[in-house]
């Protein structure tokens, strides 16, 4: 239904974990004043009176009862659903998840949690957070939410949330089953502020290279970066890999500003044009506190809107290394209007366009499925694979003050292309990952180790626990066997390395790095991470 088709999906912002989640991209203007929110025209006027008109005859003569409500709803799908993919209606019961992301903080117990199985089961709290001050601890099992049991009984995921968030300064009380303590422990926790980091990791990844993975661009987003920058200069960073695979957009001017980051004065960094042709265009202002750092950004098909703004202003500025694949292929900017009932219309005013002239806007039919369906498509045609598989029309080549060849009409392409390396994953890889096995092995793992992993704080520690288990990768073998997974040595072998690798790197979020200790851990299998090593000189 269409009404499915155009309702805004988010992540899943949990008031009780920091959960993320892919979305189609975004960029938000918020410095752009919202022009004829009201028509003034006959035209404008007629249409309304009409719909009015229509609304009220519905009300008083219709046959059957009618729920005007709903029906108002509906068509506000319908009108959205005529147009781009990115102008979407949000109602009025969505808004607050719509904006937690970009707002940076929402109100809750602050855990991490998984659901793997029919229990809560708790990974890690917030530091400083309300349960971390109740004494929940990693690894505890949520049993029941004032005193109702919501363990063992296929309780929705959506419905646990709904039972643990709730307003700051509330209370709700758990019962908690932990490790060898017999019985329930009681929990009365506050609910309270929670932050929303849009980064998820920033960490020396080799000496002298800081890694900073960013997966949103909140209000928030500037600030965390200058603090990430900050921590990784005073442990010896001399150069940086900037993570925005799939990182979906968000607010436009915390795209500029971290762009300004990395430019010397005087450069323009993106332009945005409306439907009147007017443009506003953002130049470098000369306070970057960056602009020698060598540098390598990531990008792949998930990579949208904010995150495509970043990368198009640096490559058409001839700064840094562009590694990764084509990007998702979003360019157009939306301003998200209030309406009077609380709902919103997350409207697309404008175009921006990268320094070379370029829309990266790929293309699209309105009210059609052929955009969603593109990245299946750029599987189907061997694009993930290979670059030789895209095409590029000789009127969407641009050049770069250098003199570099750059395309537009269709998402970045990257200045260094990596494929997706499918030869390492064999049958069992498939089955033990496709069941969930492997994932719920590391959760399994964490519990039998419980006190060696919370004693865990620094990825040399983390580096050293992991290197002294030399019977993982077959503890984990016999554990898919009683699963119902039967080890084929050959597949096992052939796959090795990456099993190995996500088996450490799932082991160590439940530690207190959480994704810091998962890239760390995840290093040896990227491709694209190590062609960042290689560019920057950094191979081990």
């Amino acid at each position: 239904m269409r009404e499915r088709k155009k309702k805004l999906w988010m992540p899943m912002v949990v008031a009780v974990s920091v959960v993320s989640g892919l979305i189609m991209g975004f960029a938000i203007n918020v410095n752009r004043p919202t022009r004829g929110v009201q028509s003034t025209t006959p035209q404008g006027g007629a249409r309304a009176a009409k719909l009015e008109l229509t609304l009220s005859l519905l009300e008083g003569y219709y046959l059957d009862p009618i729920d005007a409500d709903t029906i108002v709803e509906n068509l506000m799908y319908e009108l959205v659903g005529q147009l781009d993919p990115h102008t979407m209606y949000i109602p009025k019961e969505d808004m607050q998840a719509v904006n937690e992301p970009l707002e940076g903080e929402f109100d809750g117990i602050g855990v991490v949690f998984n659901m793997t199985t029919d229990t809560v089961v708790v990974l890690n709290t917030v530091a400083g957070g309300p349960s971390y001050k109740a004494g929940i601890l990693p690894g505890d099992r949520i049993i029941t939410v004032d005193g109702d049991t919501i363990a063992g009984r296929s309780v929705d995921q959506e419905k646990v949330i709904e039972r643990l968030r709730g307003k700051r300064g509330t209370t709700v009380s758990v019962g908690i089953e932990r490790g060898n303590v017999e019985g329930l422990v009681e929990v009365d926790i506050v609910r309270d502020k929670i932050p929303l980091h849009s980064i998820d990791a920033a960490f020396m990844i080799r000496p002298k290279v800081g890694y900073i993975k960013l997966t949103s661009f909140a209000r928030t987003t500037h600030g965390e970066f200058l603090e990430a920058i900050e921590r990784l200069r005073s442990e010896g960073m001399e150069s940086l890999i900037f993570d925005l695979r799939s990182n979906s957009g968000g607010y436009l001017d915390q795209a500029i500003r971290m762009t300004n980051e990395f430019l010397p004065a005087g450069r323009l960094m993106v332009y945005t044009e409306d439907k009147l042709g007017r443009q506003q265009r953002e130049f470098s202002n000369g306070n970057g506190t960056l602009t020698e750092l060598p540098l390598v950004v990531l990008i792949d098909d998930y990579s949208a809107s904010s995150s495509e703004i970043v990368a198009g202003a640096l490559q058409d500025n001839d700064r840094g290394t562009i590694i990764g694949r084509r990007s998702f292929g979003k360019g157009l900017v939306q301003n998200q209007i209030p309406l009077a009932d609380g709902s919103a219309l997350r409207l697309t005013v404008a175009r921006y366009y990268t320094p070379t002239g370029r829309c990266i806007q790929k293309p699209y039919t309105k009210g059609g499925d052929d955009y969603v369906l593109d990245i299946i498509n750029r599987y189907e045609h061997g694009e993930m694979f290979s670059a030789d598989s895209i095409r590029f029309a000789d009127s969407l080549k641009f050049t770069t003050p250098a003199g570099r060849t750059v395309y537009g009409g269709g998402g970045i392409m990257p200045d260094i292309f990596v494929p997706i390396d499918t030869t390492e994953m064999s049958p069992y890889y498939y089955a033990t990952t496709g069941l969930n096995i492997l994932y719920r092995y590391t959760l399994d793992y964490a519990d039998r180790h419980r006190r060696e992993i919370n004693s865990i704080r620094t990825v040399e520690e983390l580096n050293r626990f992991l290197d002294g288990d030399e019977r993982l990768l077959e503890d984990f073998v016999a554990y898919a066997e009683r699963k119902g997974v039967k080890p084929v040595r050959e597949e096992i072998e052939l796959s090795r390395r990456l099993l190995t690798s996500m088996l450490r790197a799932y082991i160590a979020r439940n530690t207190e790095l959480q994704d810091v200790g998962y890239f760390s851990q995840i290093a040896p299998i990227d491709e694209t991470l190590q062609c960042a090593f290689r560019t920057l000189g950094a191979e081990q």
